[in-house]
């Protein structure tokens, strides 16, 4: 096994095409007007180009998910990638449109985010760190905001801002536990007025949701505008635009809102842009990037965060809701170590054929196409390979997708690319093509705001109940007074369970939903239900990821993944 090459070694021996030979293959001109080159193999879509595209036919959205995730790995970015590979094997027209990765996990513990083996996005080493500077550019705008809140109250508070009251906190994009709580504004009278305050990681910030949820630079500083930074001592809503913040953190996003192109290592189109939190916001791409790659390609592969409860859920409810998008199928990702796992199995012993197991963990996948299934949606779904997985597991698993009718297709695209995953892209085009779309909400917009929680909580986390104190119930009944009644619901809890107990594995039924706090994104345009022990400023494990990143003697980045 010594043998094997790593991620960034495959990466790195990638033959990748100049931008424009791949911004071709989807018949975007070479012109200064259609885009900008970033480098060599990268480049930036213009908006007055995109915009000449908004009378073409939108091509077919497939929406990948997955299980609830485990320390396993399910590879829904790398499922994502072959997909997409996959598609064009079989000569299809299709773009691969995903999140931007964040720097906190990429040196924490998850790695980068730029799939895997023979199905990655390149050049890896620069998606994985700046990139094209998207992320630093929301920072930028964030913290601007931050600082400009800060100065108003030191010249005199005209917006009789009650310090004590203000809820636009700061990011920056690392995971670094010792800035979730601090105070600011120490050292006298010239430095301001002290008070508490605290950071969280870019990924998290609502500037950050409203980036993936705005569908052009106006829709942009408008929503940037309705952001609620703080409130009055009598608890009046403060907006960004009532400090004028909204313009100039446009201009900051201006050339940030242009969605990246890049390429696979099969040399097939890939549209990077955005990367919200799968937890406190929506955890998708940006819409005009997934728009984009509908005027371009006959299919889109996107994905959301984490597994179907979390990213699919929110991806449907929420986005497409905004955006009008309309999915004609799902693909859940599913692996038979990770299932392994959901049966019971610790981590060490995955290796080991286990049959029992894997039909027990199976419940969990049973869970998700349900799920999905109660959007209107067709699903397949994505048998994610591992070398050690054996016959009869991988026959359990799809016999038991067939009694479901649904089919599940063996994808080999870690070791092969789009070769190993043309069956899967073959099911997938018969679906998008063969089922006419009865996508559909799982709630309406009119719906009271407690209502909403409690069918997400007991129609997809198969919750008896939702646990809500006073104030949380009238902080809801003050929003809908306060004409956000409409706004679609985000749940913040677990990725690795259907409850809020990380270590409820499988399909628990009968449990409760425990409200912890609420948050409104005024700008975003929904609310935040934060349940459980959810972390907006992440911490790194005792071994992270940068204790192996340097440079080798050659000046090429090693340990990197």
């Amino acid at each position: 096994m010594s043998d094997i090459k790593s991620d960034i070694q495959i990466a790195r021996e990638a033959k990748m095409l100049p931008i424009k030979e791949i911004l071709a293959k989807v018949n975007v001109p070479d012109e200064s007007s259609a885009f900008s080159p970033m480098g060599r193999h990268i480049a930036k879509i213009n908006l007055e180009y995109i915009d000449t595209l908004k009378d073409k036919t939108d091509g077919k959205l497939i929406l990948v998910t997955a299980i609830t995730p485990t320390p396993a790995g399910e590879g829904k970015t790398t499922t994502s990638v072959g997909l997409n590979d996959g598609l064009n094997k079989i000569g299809k027209k299709s773009i691969v449109c995903l999140r931007e990765p964040s720097l906190g996990p990429s040196f924490g513990m998850k790695g980068g985010a730029a799939g895997g083996g023979y199905a990655q996005v390149v050049p890896m080493e620069q998606i994985n760190l700046h990139f094209t500077g998207d992320f630093h550019a929301i920072t930028s705008a964030h913290n601007l905001l931050s600082a400009l809140i800060d100065n108003h109250i030191y010249w005199g508070n005209k917006l009789n801002i009650d310090v004590r009251r203000i809820v636009w906190k700061r990011v920056m994009d690392m995971n670094d536990r010792a800035l979730r709580s601090i105070n600011i504004n120490l050292g006298g009278v010239a430095n301001g007025f002290p008070r508490e305050d605290g950071f969280d990681i870019t990924v998290a910030s609502e500037i950050m949701a409203i980036f993936c949820l705005a569908n052009n630079l106006e829709d942009l500083e408008k929503r940037i505008g309705n952001i609620t930074v703080a409130y009055t001592r009598e608890k009046k809503p403060i907006y960004a635009k009532d400090l004028n913040a909204h313009g100039p953190m446009t201009v900051l996003l201006k050339e940030a809102i242009r969605p990246n192109i890049t390429q696979t290592l099969e040399n097939n189109p890939a549209i990077i842009h955005g990367g919200p939190f799968a937890n406190i916001a929506h955890g998708c791409n940006s819409v005009i990037a997934t728009k984009t790659g509908l005027k371009l390609a006959d299919y889109v592969v996107t994905e959301a965060g984490f597994g179907a409860d979390l990213g699919a859920e929110k991806f449907l409810d929420i986005k497409c809701r905004k955006s009008n998008l309309k999915p004609s199928c799902v693909v859940i990702v599913a692996t038979v170590r990770a299932l392994k796992m959901h049966g019971g199995v610790a981590k060490d012993n995955l290796k080991n054929e286990n049959v029992d197991a894997l039909k027990k963990g199976l419940i969990n996948l049973e869970r998700h196409i349900e799920n999905v299934k109660k959007f209107g949606l067709p699903v397949a779904v994505a048998i994610n390979h591992f070398i050690k997985d054996t016959d009869k597991e991988v026959n359990a698993l799809v016999e038991f997708c067939k009694k479901l009718g649904v089919k599940a297709s063996i994808c080999k695209h870690w070791a092969d690319g789009g070769e190993g995953t043309k069956d899967l892209a073959k099911h997938v085009t018969d679906l998008c093509e063969k089922n006419e779309s009865k996508f559909k909400f799982l709630y309406e917009s009119k719906t009271p705001l407690f209502k909403k929680i409690e069918t997400i909580a007991k129609e997809i986390y198969r919750a008896n109940e939702v646990i809500a104190d006073t104030k949380i119930r009238d902080q809801l009944k003050n929003f809908e007074e306060a004409g956000y009644s409409e706004l679609p619901i985000c749940v913040a809890k677990t990725q690795y369970s259907f409850s809020t107990d990380p270590n409820l594995k499988g399909a628990p039924t009968g449990h409760s939903l425990p409200i912890r706090e609420i948050r409104l994104s005024s700008g975003a345009e929904f609310i935040v239900v934060v349940c459980g022990t959810i972390m907006t400023m992440p911490g790194l494990p005792r071994v992270p990821a940068a204790d192996s990143i340097k440079l080798n003697k050659d000046g090429d980045i090693e340990g990197l993944f």
